[in-house]
């Protein structure tokens, strides 16, 4: 057909579907769908042999890539509102217009510096990780199978252009809007558009009058939807953001689910805004009521306000997983989203696949035999055409048939052998048939497939060149076969035939084709274990993460892998068996068994969600057609960069490498950025809820203000400074050993008992300053004094809240954390004798408060660690 090729008018470009130009392109759809090949080609000004490459890229020009809004890059200005829009940002900005109105000059200045630390410091590690992800993306692309210049080539996915001629095969996402020019026993999943789980056939035929959802149509395929099965050639007539899906996404772009991370994270910011609501009043009023100075009342119930406020909350959190996304990009992992880092780390069970995880994935043709297991050359030869002619999803078993290319030249396969048709492979039938025409006229079905399923559509049996009935004694003979090559570990697939009469017309053969078959023998594969299989799953097990294989192979082969990797194999679940099972009882057995064989698509989703269902943390490994549906159900879906399209589209995680020991990393550091992030917050929240009762306790009874305003900020903003290197600490071995995730119960439990603990001290001080130091008359010496010992306490208190152990002697926070902690304390108390002590009102101490400072500081340690320590012994944490 030539038709000569135009630029598509304004008219021509299909709009949205869901909303804007909404209901003309419904009916522009509608045309497409009912009008004939020929005419659906012209209006797009496209042919058969697809655009040339000058005329793609004028049309690349005209209507943009082929992306949706989903996936625009945040710009660097857009990342920094955002991280200033942050709850806690706005609270200390607004503080410090209020003290700038109010005239207090220096407050606002301590006030903004630590915004611009918080914000800063987010700002730079966000756009390093982004950068990295960026760079590792780069090396990851989906891509289509286009037709320019008729020449078959794969293009990036957002290179698509309308009137592009393009091929799916089995495994492929649908890369745009598209009409169906020809296909073969194609079936999509349309569940992401629809909600639709079953499978719906699509047709080359022009659409009925009758149909006016366009959803419905059975010649249109939409981007979202991924072949299950089949084969087709279509004609894009939507790209980005005009696509049906891309108007769906445009429209939630940036609303994603929350995960349980947020959440907490979330409740406890909203927890210390509701601290500061009561406390920043009460603070006001006690000294206003007392003093009755309200001026001086209002600016330290600001301060309050401030040194309440987990200012560094934002920026320790994201600091923490951009860390961990930089670790990961540097072990060649992209990280799609930051929080699957730390559902890495509360991961407790890992599910993966067994070809490619716990084997090489290198699948070696090893043996081609006869029904008696006997070697056969015509198995090998049969099996070739099979493998060559098709055109649908070529596995690891096609590949590794096809390794024998010198059988291309001996068998002639193109010059002697015509494809007359194929039916393409699913996971139902778990079989997949060509049919090829010989030199004299004869056609052939060649069918080969997994062996149970093909042994029950074998009538007949080829035996020594002689076609003889099946018998059931023989039948069983040959299952035995090929159930003990799996035992050797071996994968075998059945290979029949049958010869099917010519036809003047060009005959379509269908899947009731496949019946009444010619057993001809066995093809057996053999694919390794992975040399470092058995060190990864030891470590993943110290790491208490309960590894279990999901496979759709038999139950025998996957047995003998399993046991050659080191994984006992004492329950092992069935396909069959699941599909018995109530979703009650599945979570049960679920829990039990280690291995799961025969395995639908279904079946690991169902899975997936009895397992978390029982409360545990799922990782889902997989990279074929049939574990989309369960990566997207996984908290953390991993795949790797060989997989299909709608694999690495559903999974959180991608790698470069497929190895389970650098997810023994990512688990680590999952854990590693939760354990900093804890030790964050609940030193934070534990100095602020002793910090409560100090100060309305000191508020009551003191003939003047505990400390000066501009002093609290001061102290706040130094404690800030010694925690911004808390992203850099080690974490204990003992505490990554475990999967940990987010509990705010237990958290509030720590700070209700660890927090008191500083008031205790810092009503020490008070005594000692009032008694020892004759404070009553000299507030100045009063709030140098608790000045130093408030930062000096709250600076040890990190060390001391960060491991569960004995701090310093058993386990030492890393070099940056412990210069800080020094520096900040040197500067806290250089701070009492330098040039700027009058401006912030200090006095120098008396030698003998820095004894009795020592003093208390030692008794604090030893307190804390001791509640510490029966903390963690009578509730685990």
């Amino acid at each position: 057909m030539e038709i000569q090729e135009k630029t598509l008018s304004t008219s021509q470009h299909p709009g949205n579907l869901a909303g804007g130009n909404g209901a003309q392109n419904s009916v522009q759809l509608l045309e497409k769908a009912r009008a004939d090949t020929d005419t659906v080609l012209r209006e797009l000004g496209s042919q058969l042999e697809g655009l040339s490459k000058a005329e793609a890229a004028s049309r690349l020009k005209q209507v943009g890539t082929n992306e949706i809004a989903r996936e625009k890059h945040q710009s660097a200005l857009m990342r920094l509102l955002s991280n200033i829009t942050n709850p806690l940002v706005l609270l200390l900005l607004a503080l410090g217009v209020l003290s700038y109105l109010t005239g207090d000059l220096r407050a606002m200045v301590v006030i903004f510096v630590m915004v611009v630390l918080g914000v800063v410091l987010r700002f730079v590690q966000e756009m390093r990780a982004d950068n990295a992800a960026e760079k590792l993306k780069a090396m990851v692309s989906n891509t289509a199978t286009l037709v320019r210049d008729g020449k078959e080539e794969e293009v990036s996915l957002k290179m698509l252009v309308p009137g592009d001629i393009i091929r799916l095969a089995a495994g492929d996402m649908v890369p745009a809007d598209v009409r169906v020019l020809s296909a073969k026993d194609l079936f999509l999943n349309q569940a992401a558009l629809t909600g639709e789980a079953l499978p719906v056939e699509k047709k080359a035929a022009p659409a009925s009058v009758d149909v006016q959802n366009p959803l419905d149509l059975p010649n249109l395929c939409f981007l979202g939807s991924n072949v299950e099965s089949g084969s087709a050639t279509a004609v894009v007539i939507h790209t980005g953001d005009l696509t049906y899906f891309g108007s769906l996404a445009a429209s939630i772009v940036g609303q994603r689910q929350l995960t349980s991370f947020d959440k907490g994270i979330n409740k406890f910011t909203w927890l210390m805004i509701g601290f500061i609501a009561v406390m920043v009043p009460a603070v006001f009023l006690i000294n206003g009521l007392s003093k009755h100075n309200w001026m001086e009342a209002f600016l330290f119930a600001m301060a309050v306000a401030v040194g309440l406020t987990p200012e560094m909350l934002p920026m320790i959190v994201t600091v923490n997983l951009s860390k961990g996304a930089l670790a990961m990009a540097r072990k060649k992992v992209i990280v799609k989203r930051l929080n699957a880092i730390q559902n890495f780390g509360a991961m407790d069970v890992l599910c993966t696949d067994k070809t490619g995880t716990l084997t090489q994935g290198k699948i070696v043709l090893e043996k081609h035999l006869d029904v008696y297991g006997n070697p056969s050359e015509k198995v090998l030869h049969y099996g070739y055409l099979n493998s060559y002619h098709h055109t649908g999803l070529k596995n690891l078993l096609d590949e590794a048939i096809l390794n024998h290319e010198e059988l291309r030249e001996h068998l002639k396969a193109d010059e002697k052998y015509r494809k007359i048709d194929e039916i393409p492979f699913d996971f139902v039938r778990r079989r997949m048939s060509v049919v090829v025409e010989d030199e004299t006229g004869l056609n052939t079905l060649i069918c080969k497939g997994a062996v149970d399923e093909m042994l029950s559509q074998c009538t007949r049996v080829e035996v020594k060149g002689e076609v003889i009935e099946v018998l059931p004694e023989h039948d069983a003979k040959r299952r035995q076969l090929a159930d003990d090559l799996n035992g050797q570990g071996f994968r075998v697939i059945a290979l029949a035939y049958k010869q099917m009469p010519g036809a003047t017309d060009e005959p379509v053969y269908s899947v009731k084709d496949e019946s009444d078959l010619i057993l001809l023998g066995f093809l057996a594969f053999l694919d390794p274990p992975k040399d470092t299989a058995i060190e990864a799953l030891k470590r993943l097990h110290s790491l208490n993460v309960d590894v279990k294989v999901l496979t759709g192979d038999n139950e025998i082969i996957t047995a003998y892998i399993c046991k050659e990797v080191g994984m006992p194999v004492e329950h092992l679940l069935l396909g069959s068996q699941i599909e018995t099972m109530s979703d009650i009882e599945l979570a049960v057995a679920a829990e039990a068994a280690s291995v799961f064989a025969r395995l639908a698509p279904a079946h690991k989703e169902r899975i997936i969600r009895a397992l978390q269902s029982k409360g545990h943390v799922l990782g889902f490994m997989g990279d074929g057609i049939n574990d989309a549906p369960a990566l997207k159900a996984a908290d953390v879906g991993i795949s790797v960069d060989s997989a299909v399209d709608i694999a690495k589209e559903s999974s959180d995680i991608i790698l470069l490498e497929n190895s389970l020991l650098v997810l023994e990393q990512g688990v680590l550091e999952g854990r590693r950025v939760f354990g900093n992030i804890v030790k964050y917050i609940k030193m934070a929240a534990s100095s602020n809820f002793g910090n409560m009762f100090s100060v309305v306790g000191a508020s009551a009874f003191l003939p003047f203000l505990p400390m000066l305003p501009i002093q609290v900020l001061t102290n706040n903003l130094l404690y800030d400074f010694s925690q911004t290197t808390i992203p850099t600490d080690q974490v204990d071995a003992e505490w990554l050993a475990t999967p940990r995730r987010w509990e705010i119960g237990k958290i509030l439990r720590f700070i209700l008992f660890i927090g008191p603990i500083s008031s205790i001290f810092d009503y020490l001080t008070f005594f000692m300053m009032l008694y020892i130091f004759n404070c009553w008359d000299n507030p100045a010496l009063f709030h140098t004094g608790w000045f130093v010992e408030s930062l000096f306490t709250q600076t040890l208190i990190i060390h001391i809240i960060r491991t569960n152990k004995i701090p310093f002697i058993q386990s030492r926070a890393s070099w940056p954390l412990i210069l800080t902690s020094l520096i900040i304390v040197a500067v806290g108390a250089w701070l009492t004798v330098s040039p700027l002590a009058d401006t912030l009102g200090f006095v120098p101490l008396p030698p003998l408060y820095w004894l009795y400072l020592a003093t208390m500081m030692l008794g604090y340690a030893i307190l804390t660690q001791v509640v510490k320590t029966w903390f963690i012994r009578r509730f685990g944490e």
